[in-house]
C-alpha cells in the first residue's frame, strides 16, 4: 500500500511540475534538462536505451524494480530498467546532439552467431549468457594462452573468429600484417565513456582498429601464509638462491614470451622492450639458471589450477588474476617488484576475415555500457578504462593502488612495444632456446 501511495503521489507531482515548468526544461536537484523528449513508443524507448544506457535520465525515475513492478519517485535517475518506462513519459537526453544521434541511429541486423577468441577467465560468464538471452545471438567462445599463440593460430588459417582480444603490442603487429578490419565507431557509441589515458594509443593512433577492453600490470603474486618475508624484487623468481628456497612450495611463471623475457630484462636493468642480442642472451641465461626452481610454465587457467588449490605459493602474474585468487584464498597478495614491470592494455579487435562485423561492434558497445562494464570489472578485478563505469565498480577495486596504479608507480612501468621483423626473430630465437631446455 505504501508503495502504491508513493507511486500515485509521484505521478501527481509529475503532472503538477510539468504544468508549471517550461515545455523544454525539466529540473530536479542539481540536474537540469533542456533536451527532454516524450517517449513515443516501446520500440523507440528500446532504441534510446540501447544507445544511451547509463546516460539517459527519466522523470519520474525508476528507483526500484522487481519482476517488472516499478517504484517511481520525483527525481531524475539513470535508466536501468528501460523496459519499464512507459510511452508518454518524458526522458532527458544529455545533449541535443545526442538526441539527434539517437533518433538517427541505424538499426543493426544481428547475426545468429558470434565467434569470440579471448584470454581464459577474462569475462563474466553471466554477461555472455545475458547477451545471448537479450539478443538471440549465440556466442561461440574460444580461449588462447598468449598473444603469440593467438597470432600463430590465425596465421595457420583459423579465419572464423569475429572478435579477438589482443594486447597492445600485438594490435600493432596485427595492423602491420593487415589482419584487422577498420571499426565503424558509429556502431560503438559507448566509446565516448573511455578515459583519455586509454584511447588514441601509440599502437593504434585514433583507435582505427581497436577499442580498449581492460588494462593492468604484471608483477608477482604470493601466498602470504607461506612466503615470508614478502617478495619485493624480481630476484624472488630469477635468483636461484632465493627462488629455489620455495621450490617445494611451488613457483609458476607465465608461459608468455614478452612477459617472462621482459621481466628478466627489467631485473637485469634493461628495458622490457630491449632487443639487443647480448642483453637477450643474458636474459635467456638468467631464466635457464632459475628454471629448475620453477614448478610450472602456465598463463591460462593458472589461478584456478595452481593458485587457488595451493599447487604453487608464488608466481609471475597479472594483477587482476591474483585478486581473483584472493577472493577464494585471502592470503594471496599482489606486489609490483621494485625494479618495475609491465603496464599493458588488452583490446577488442575485429579480424578482416569476419563476416559478422556489425554484430561484433554491437557486442563491443554492449560490453562498454557503464553498468555492464562495471559488472565485468567486479568479476575480473582489472582496471577498467571506462570512466562512466566507476560509480558502479566496487570501492575495494577503485581504491586499490595496485589495480588503479598511482602516477609514481606508473612512472616505473613500461608499455610493451611492437618489434620489427628482425627484432622479433631474436626474441623468438631466445624463447625457443628457453623452452627447449
Amino acid at each position: 500500500m505504501k508503495r502504491l501511495i508513493n507511486v500515485i503521489g509521484s505521478l501527481l507531482l509529475l503532472a503538477l511540475m510539468l504544468t508549471l515548468m517550461p515545455s523544454n526544461t525539466l529540473a530536479q536537484g542539481e540536474i537540469t534538462c533542456e533536451n527532454d523528449v516524450v517517449v513515443q513508443a516501446d520500440d523507440w524507448l528500446s532504441k534510446l536505451a540501447d544507445k544511451f544506457y547509463g546516460d539517459v535520465f527519466a522523470f519520474p525515475a525508476i528507483v526500484e524494480a522487481t519482476n517488472k513492478q516499478a517504484t517511481v519517485d520525483d527525481s531524475y535517475a539513470t535508466i536501468v530498467y528501460a523496459d519499464l518506462i512507459e510511452p508518454g513519459w518524458k526522458v532527458c537526453i544529455p545533449s541535443a546532439a545526442d538526441a539527434q544521434a539517437m533518433l538517427s541511429q541505424p538499426e543493426i541486423e544481428l547475426a545468429d552467431e558470434l565467434y569470440v577468441y579471448n584470454w581464459a577467465d577474462y569475462i563474466d560468464p553471466d554477461l555472455v549468457t545475458r547477451y545471448q538471452e537479450e539478443t538471440g545471438v549465440t556466442i561461440v567462445y574460444d580461449t588462447f594462452e598468449s598473444n603469440e599463440d593467438m597470432l600463430a593460430k590465425l596465421q595457420a588459417g583459423a579465419t572464423g573468429y569475429d572478435l579477438i582480444f589482443p594486447s597492445d603490442y600485438m594490435v600493432a603487429q596485427m595492423i602491420e600484417l593487415d589482419m584487422l578490419a577498420e571499426l565503424n565507431i558509429d556502431n560503438i557509441p559507448n566509446f565516448r565513456h573511455l578515459s583519455e589515458f586509454n584511447i588514441n594509443p601509440a599502437y593504434d593512433p585514433g583507435n582505427v582498429y581497436s577499442v580498449p577492453y581492460f588494462f593492468g600490470t604484471t608483477g608477482i603474486g604470493y601466498n602470504s601464509a607461506i612466503i615470508d618475508p614478502p617478495p619485493d624484487s624480481w630476484a624472488w623468481l630469477f635468483d636461484p638462491e632465493i627462488a629455489c628456497q620455495y621450490e617445494g612450495a611451488g613457483i609458476n611463471v607465465l608461459n608468455d614470451q614478452r612477459e617472462l623475457i621482459g621481466a628478466a630484462l627489467r631485473y637485469l636493468g634493461y628495458s622490457i622492450n630491449d632487443s639487443n642480442v647480448n642483453h637477450l642472451n643474458e636474459a635467456r641465461d638468467l631464466i635457464l639458471a632459475a628454471k629448475p626452481c620453477w614448478k610450472t610454465f602456465k598463463s591460462s587457467g593458472y589461478i584456478d589450477d595452481l593458485f587457488i588449490p595451493g599447487e604453487v605459493a608464488m608466481g609471475h602474474a597479472w594483477n587482476g588474476d591474483v585478486y581473483v585468487a584472493a577472493e577464494e584464498v585471502d592470503t594471496w597478495v599482489y606486489v609490483m617488484p621494485k625494479e618495475g614491470g609491465v603496464v599493458w592494455q588488452d583490446n577488442f579487435v575485429i579480424p578482416k576475415t569476419s563476416t559478422r562485423q556489425a554484430t561484433a561492434e554491437h557486442f563491443i558497445n554492449w560490453l562498454l555500457d557503464p553498468q555492464i562494464n562495471a559488472q565485468n570489472t567486479n568479476y575480473i578485478w582489472y582496471s577498467s578504462p571506462n570512466e562512466a563505469a566507476k560509480p558502479y565498480i566496487l570501492p575495494e577495486i577503485l581504491e586499490d593502488p595496485s589495480i588503479y596504479v598511482d602516477d609514481e608507480t606508473l612512472a616505473n612501468l613500461e608499455w610493451l612495444e611492437p618489434f620489427s621483423t628482425e627484432e622479433l626473430f631474436e626474441w623468438d630465437r631466445v624463447w625457443t632456446e628457453i623452452k627447449a631446455q
